[in-house]
C-alpha cells in the first residue's frame, strides 16, 4: 500500500512538474491591449490547458527596463517583443529559430535573420496625424489637402484662431515628456518622419546617413521646422506633463483637432466613445506633397530558445491560424493583422484608416528601430523635451539634434 501511495505521489509530482514546464510567460509592450491580451490568455488556457502569464511594460513605463528585469528574475519569458535590429542584436543568443512554424506560411512580415524566421509580426500598425473630421469641416478645412508643410501650417493657424468657437484647448495633442515616459513618441515615431516620409519603402538613405553621424541638411532643417510647428500648436502642459491617457482624452473629448498617435490606441479610443469621424492625415513635413502615412509591423514576438519553446510556438500558431486568434487581434485588440488568412477587418477608426491608406499603397516605412539602443528615447528624447520646455529655440534644437546624431559615429 505504501508503495502504491508513493507511486501515485511520484506521478502527481511528475504531472505537476510537466504542467509547470508547459506554462508560458509573455513579456509584451502594448499597455493598450493588456486587458484584451489577458482575456485571450485565459481563453487559450481554457482551450489548451496551458497557463499563460502576461507581463506588460510600455506606455509610461519603459518596456526594455521591464524586459531586462524579467530576464534577470530567474524565470525568463518564453515569448517577448523585439522592435527591430537593436532588440534582436541584444537578445539574439536567446532567440529561437521559428522556421517551419505553421504561422510562417501566412505572412510576408516575419522578422528574418538571413534565411531564418525569428520573429512573429505582432500586427501591422500605422500613424500620422489623426484628425477630428467634424472640427475640420466646421473650419472649412479639407483633410485631403493636408499633404505638405504649408497646407498644415495654414490649417493650424486657422484652427488656432477659431479655438473658442470650436471648443478647442489646443490644435494638436502632442506629448514629449521624459518623466511621463513619452519620449518614444518624439525620439522614435516623430523622428521616423524625417527618416522615411516621401521615400519609397525600403529606401534606407536617411537612416544610413544617421548611422554614419550625418543628416541631409535641407531635409533636416525642414523637419525641425515641422517639430516647431507641432509644439507651437500643442500646449506646454500637454507636451511636458501629458501621459498617453491624457493625450488621448484631449482628442477624444474634442479639445484637440489633431492627435499624434498611432492605431495602437484604438482600444482606448473606443472606450472613450468619441462622437466624431476620425481618420489620418500625413505627417507632411516637406514643402513638396507627401501623400501617405507611416505603416509597418512595429514589433515581433520572439521565442526563448531555452524556455518552453514548443508551447510558445504552439501559442503563436494558434494566434495566427484560429478564429479565436483572429477575433482577438481584430475585434478585441483592434489591431490590423499581418496574416493573409485573417479575413476580419477592423471597424475601429484609426485601424480602419490605416487599412485604407495601406490598400491605396500610400505608406512610408518605419526605420526608427534601426537606431542604436536607447538613442531615440534617451538621447534625442531629452533634446525634444528641452525644445518643448522652451529652454532652447528651434535653431538650437536643430544644432543639438545634429550634434547628437554626429556622436553616433564616434
Amino acid at each position: 500500500m505504501k508503495k502504491v501511495l508513493a507511486l501515485v505521489l511520484a506521478l502527481a509530482m511528475m504531472l505537476a512538474a510537466t504542467s509547470a514546464l508547459a506554462d508560458i510567460v509573455i513579456c509584451q509592450n502594448k499597455v493598450e491591449i493588456t486587458a484584451a491580451m489577458q482575456d485571450y490568455a485565459k481563453l487559450y488556457t481554457e482551450k489548451t490547458g496551458v497557463d499563460v502569464k502576461v507581463i506588460t511594460g510600455g506606455g509610461s513605463s519603459d518596456y526594455n527596463t521591464v524586459l531586462k528585469a524579467e530576464m534577470q528574475s530567474g524565470r525568463e519569458p518564453d515569448i517577448w517583443v523585439i522592435e527591430g535590429p537593436a532588440g534582436y542584436e541584444l537578445w539574439k543568443d536567446k532567440i529561437a529559430d521559428q522556421s517551419g512554424a505553421e504561422w510562417t506560411q501566412y505572412t510576408a512580415a516575419a522578422y528574418m535573420d538571413g534565411d531564418k524566421v525569428v520573429g512573429f509580426p505582432v500586427a501591422v500598425e500605422g500613424y500620422g496625424l489623426a484628425y477630428n473630421a467634424d472640427i475640420l469641416a466646421k473650419a472649412g478645412i479639407d483633410p485631403a489637402t493636408l499633404t505638405n508643410f504649408d497646407a498644415l501650417k495654414a490649417a493650424f493657424e486657422k484652427l488656432d484662431s477659431m479655438k473658442a468657437e470650436l471648443g478647442l484647448d489646443m490644435v494638436v495633442s502632442m506629448v514629449a515628456g521624459t518623466t511621463t515616459g513619452m519620449t518614444w513618441v518624439t525620439g522614435l515615431h516623430n523622428f521616423n518622419v524625417y527618416l522615411t516620409v516621401g521615400n519609397q519603402r525600403n529606401d534606407t538613405t536617411y537612416i544610413d546617413q544617421v548611422l554614419e553621424g550625418k543628416v541631409d541638411e535641407e531635409r533636416f532643417h525642414q523637419y525641425c521646422q515641422y517639430v516647431a510647428l507641432l509644439f507651437q500648436y500643442s500646449t506646454q502642459d500637454m507636451l511636458l506633463n501629458g501621459t498617453q491617457d491624457s493625450q488621448l482624452a484631449a482628442f477624444a473629448n474634442g479639445k484637440a483637432a489633431f492627435y499624434h498617435q498611432g492605431n495602437w490606441m484604438d482600444p482606448s479610443l473606443v472606450q472613450l466613445n468619441p462622437s466624431f469621424e476620425i481618420a489620418y492625415a500625413p505627417h507632411a513635413f516637406l514643402h513638396e506633397d507627401t501623400d501617405g502615412i507611416l505603416v509597418n509591423p512595429p514589433s515581433w514576438y520572439v521565442v526563448n530558445e531555452n524556455g518552453n519553446k514548443d508551447e510558445a510556438i504552439a501559442y503563436l500558431n494558434y494566434l495566427a491560424t484560429s478564429e479565436d486568434g483572429a477575433d482577438y487581434m481584430v475585434n478585441k485588440a483592434a489591431m490590423v493583422p499581418a496574416f493573409t488568412n485573417v479575413t476580419l477587418a477592423p471597424s475601429t477608426p484609426l485601424s480602419k484608416s490605416v487599412m485604407e491608406w495601406n490598400a491605396a499603397g500610400k505608406t512610408y516605412d518605419w526605420q526608427q528601430y534601426k537606431l542604436p539602443d536607447g538613442f531615440g528615447m534617451g538621447t534625442l528624447g531629452q533634446i525634444y523635451e528641452l525644445f518643448a520646455a522652451q529652454a532652447i529655440d528651434v535653431d538650437t534644437f536643430e544644432l543639438m539634434m545634429k550634434d547628437a546624431i554626429a556622436g553616433i559615429a564616434k
